[in-house]
């Protein structure tokens, strides 16, 4: 059975989410809590949310198929699910080339860990692959539970739905800042999404989506760093961030950019159908 994770959680770095902001999270009705950043292979970071934690759901965003060979994480995700059944979502994917010495004929690994994970023992519903273009995205359908995309828009959602088929999930990530007036969302927000503009995968997807060789120069325009980081109001933001599921998104894992996320978590909670 798959993992039930709401409409709505919050994703966040490892080393950010704490057992209290986790707790806090959990208090606030989100369905999931997605720890990026490359989490390690023994799940260790997954245990410690979820022993502080009663009900929600801990998701991978993502476990990294070129640093932790499949054999451990079918072992570490063995050993979750026997303390804490039916609340992981294990998010594999081979995240960027820039970044991994190895990374050659991608697609190929994927296939294999997936594979692996296979003969480990690990149910295909139990996880979800990071995919972007139409291989990945066909291949999460026909794989995995479904799709965790990162750094897209509803119009990639909608896109990536009728890739995907109705029965996988589909829950994408989104950066957000409330409150901030444009100007500075505009300038935090071009901070974090610079850093991906020239990483391969990223840049792709943001062509293959409608997006212009203009609008990924300097940073982002405005109009596209808009679009990656939804700012404003609460409301303004929870309905920016519900056209993913009008769009056919299941849920939606948001990424605060504040440093303290947690008040943006509270107001959000408030806005959105939780």
């Amino acid at each position: 059975m798959r993992t039930a994770i709401g409409r709505f959680g919050v994703w966040r770095m490892v080393a950010g989410m704490t057992p209290v902001l986790a707790r806090e999270v959990e208090a606030l009705g989100y369905g999931a809590i997605w720890l990026g950043g490359s989490p390690k292979g023994d799940l260790n970071d997954v245990k410690a949310v979820l022993d502080a934690t009663e009900q929600i759901a801990v998701a991978t965003g993502i476990v990294n198929m070129w640093r932790d060979d499949a054999g451990t994480v079918g072992e570490s995700h063995r050993r979750i699910t026997g303390k804490h059944p039916g609340r992981f979502l294990l998010g594999v994917g081979i995240g960027h080339r820039e970044a991994t010495q190895e990374y050659h004929r991608p697609f190929d690994k994927m296939i294999d860990y997936l594979d692996r994970l296979d003969a480990a023992g690990v149910p295909r519903d139990e996880v979800v692959l990071a995919a972007l273009g139409p291989r990945a995205l066909t291949l999460a359908a026909e794989r995995t539970a479904g799709a965790h995309p990162y750094l897209t828009t509803p119009r990639h959602t909608q896109h990536a739905r009728r890739v995907l088929g109705e029965r996988p999930l589909l829950a994408p990530e989104h950066k957000v800042m409330v409150g901030a007036d444009p100007a500075r969302a505009r300038s935090a927000g071009r901070k974090v999404v610079s850093r991906y503009l020239n990483r391969v995968n990223y840049r792709s997807n943001l062509l293959r989506d409608g997006w212009t060789e203009e609008d990924l120069l300097d940073g982002g325009s405005d109009r596209l760093v808009d679009a990656l980081v939804l700012h404003g109001p609460a409301e303004e933001v929870a309905a920016g961030l519900a056209t993913h599921l009008d769009s056919g998104a299941d849920h939606v894992a948001i990424q605060v950019l504040d440093e303290d996320p947690l008040e943006t978590y509270r107001q959000l909670s408030q806005a959105l159908p939780l």
